[in-house]
């Protein structure tokens, strides 16, 4: 069992937003929140979902996104008080639960199927 501490810690960081529900191989765009000295600003990340890592407060997801012809990759906590909101983009067919052999292919090859809805 949990530490009572902790718990109550945790439970001060645990947000209820409305997140999308989302899986690995989506395509998700991810409005986050930029501090550059005394300015705020939101920055949209868009990319694909490589990973999601569940566990209660803990849990995080990491995005994929190319910039030219190099990969970023940016793992987002799920209860970020600086997560302003996420979209689902596109929904992709996959068939793992992380996507790390994404990171050896270029073009065409990099490209996943849509799930289609109702199917």
């Amino acid at each position: 069992m949990k530490n009572k501490l902790i718990a109550s810690v945790e439970a001060m960081f645990k947000t209820e937003k409305e997140m999308p529900a989302f899986r690995s191989g989506d395509t998700v765009r991810v409005y986050f929140r930029i501090v550059e000295g005394n300015k705020e600003r939101i920055q949209a990340y868009e990319g694909l979902v490589m990973k999601i890592h569940r566990n209660a407060t803990n849990s995080t997801f990491t995005v994929r996104k190319m910039v030219g012809d190099i990969g970023v990759e940016r793992t987002f906590p799920y209860c970020s008080p600086r997560i302003d909101k996420v979209e689902l983009i596109r929904s992709g067919k996959v068939r793992q639960a992380r996507l790390f052999y994404m990171r050896d292919l270029r073009g065409k090859a990099a490209r996943i199927k849509e799930r289609r809805k109702g199917l």
